[in-house]
C-alpha cells in the first residue's frame, strides 16, 4: 500500500505534511516549497538602494509625500531614521521581528543607516544587515515660498477713533496677532503666518496669510482693546476653477478714549480717569473715587473733553486734610496751597499724592 506524501514543486523532494493554512497565512507556490528551496531566494528585508530627504532651508520642515511637516529636529539624523524605518519592508512570513539602526554621519548632508534585523521564519532564526545611504537635500516649502514672495490674503489695520494709538495699544495689538498666529502654527496649521507688519503714523497694518486668520486677529484685538472692526473685500483674481478670490482688509477702530486718559464727560460730576474701554467705558471719578461707567452707542464712546493723561500727573505735597470731603495740597504747577475734593482713593496718612493740573484746577489721581 503506497503512502500519500507532499513534494516540493521545485526540487521534488518530499516535504512533511502541512496543515491547512489559516486565514491570513501565506498561500501559493512559495508556501509549498521545502525549507532549502524556500530560503534559497529568501530575503528577510527589502531595502531601497538610497533615500533622499528633502528639507526646507527656511523653516526646517521635511517633505513627506505631497506635504511638508514640521519635525522640530535639531539635526536630521532622527528624520533619517524615521524615513528608513518607513521605507524598509520585512518579509511577511517573519515572526518575532527585532531590529536596530546605527546612523553614521558622513557629512552635513549624508548619513549611512546601518540596520540589523532578526526574525523567526519557518521555525528558523534568520538575520540580515543592510546599509541604506540617506541624502539630505535642501529646498523651499510652500509656506516659506509664499512668505518670501510677499503673499497675503487678509490685512488687519489698527487705528483709533479721533486720536493716535498709544504705544501700549500698538504693542498689545501686535502681540495679540503674533500670539494667535503662533498658536495656530503650534496646532499644525502650516498655512498660518504673518507676511509683513507695516508701522504707519496712524497704526500698524498686519498682512496675514488668510482672510480667516485676519478676521480672527481683528476679533481678538477688539475683544481685548475695545472698539469694533469692518471688512472691505477686494477682488484680486480667480482660481483655477473660476471662483473669485478676494483680499479682505479688516479695519479695526479702537475707542475714542484710551486707558489712562483723563476726560471730562461734562455731566457736572468732574473729570474721569479712564481705566478700561473693553465692552464699555469704565473709569474713576477724580473728585470722589467713585466708579464711572458709560455704554458705547453704536460702537462709539460718549462725547467728552480730553484733559490729559495719567502720566501727566505729578507727585505733590499734602498740606493738610481738612475733613473727609476736602484736602489741601500744593498746586504741582504754581506750588500754591489749594483745597480740592478728598476722593476715596487717597489715604489720610499720606504725605504726598499724585495731582493733575488743568486750566488752573487741581485734581488728585489714584496711584497705579
Amino acid at each position: 500500500m503506497s503512502e500519500s506524501r507532499e513534494f516540493c514543486p521545485r526540487c521534488g523532494d518530499a516535504v512533511p505534511e502541512r496543515r491547512e493554512p489559516l486565514p491570513g497565512d501565506p498561500r501559493g507556490r512559495d508556501a509549498l516549497l521545502c525549507d532549502d528551496c524556500y530560503f534559497e531566494d529568501f530575503e528577510l528585508v527589502d531595502a531601497p538602494d538610497r533615500i533622499e530627504v528633502l528639507v526646507c532651508s527656511g523653516c526646517g520642515a521635511v517633505r513627506r509625500g505631497e506635504s511638508w511637516r514640521d519635525v522640530g529636529a535639531r539635526d536630521y539624523t532622527d528624520v533619517a531614521v524615521d524615513e528608513v524605518a518607513e521605507a524598509l519592508g520585512v518579509h511577511v512570513d517573519a515572526e518575532d521581528v527585532e531590529w536596530g539602526v546605527e546612523p553614521e554621519q558622513v557629512d552635513e548632508n549624508n548619513v549611512r543607516m546601518h540596520c540589523r534585523f532578526s526574525g523567526v521564519v519557518r521555525g528558523t532564526l534568520r538575520s540580515a544587515e543592510v546599509t541604506v545611504p540617506v541624502k539630505i537635500s535642501r529646498g523651499t516649502c510652500d509656506r516659506c515660498g509664499r512668505i518670501a514672495g510677499g503673499y497675503y490674503a487678509g490685512v488687519v489695520q489698527v487705528r483709533a477713533d479721533e486720536r493716535d494709538l498709544t504705544p501700549e495699544e500698538r504693542a498689545e495689538a501686535l502681540a495679540i496677532a503674533e500670539t494667535y498666529v503662533a498658536d495656530q502654527e503650534a496646532d499644525g496649521d502650516r498655512e498660518a503666518f504673518i507676511t509683513e507688519v507695516n508701522e504707519t503714523d496712524d497704526g500698524p497694518d498686519v498682512k496675514l496669510s488668510s482672510n480667516r486668520l485676519a478676521q480672527n486677529v481683528a476679533t481678538r484685538i477688539t475683544e481685548s482693546l475695545g472698539g469694533s472692526f469692518e471688512s472691505y473685500p477686494t477682488l484680486v483674481t480667480e482660481d483655477g476653477d473660476g471662483n473669485e478670490v478676494y483680499r479682505v482688509t479688516f479695519a479695526v477702530r479702537l475707542p475714542r478714549y484710551a486707558e489712562g486718559e483723563i476726560i471730562d464727560p461734562e455731566d457736572g460730576d468732574g473729570p474721569v480717569l479712564v481705566t478700561s474701554v473693553s465692552g464699555r467705558l469704565r473709569g474713576v471719578r477724580l473728585a470722589t473715587g467713585a466708579e464711572y461707567t458709560s455704554e458705547f452707542e453704536d460702537g462709539a464712546a460718549p462725547d467728552a473733553a480730553r484733559l490729559g493723561r495719567r502720566d501727566d500727573a505729578a507727585e505733590t505735597t499734602v498740606v493738610t486734610v481738612e475733613d473727609e470731603n476736602a484736602i489741601q495740597v500744593l498746586d504741582p504747577v504754581t506750588y500754591e496751597a489749594k483745597t480740592v475734593p478728598n476722593p476715596e482713593f487717597v489715604d489720610g496718612d499720606d504725605d504726598t499724592v499724585l495731582a493733575f493740573e488743568h486750566g488752573g484746577e487741581v485734581h488728585l489721581v489714584p496711584e497705579e
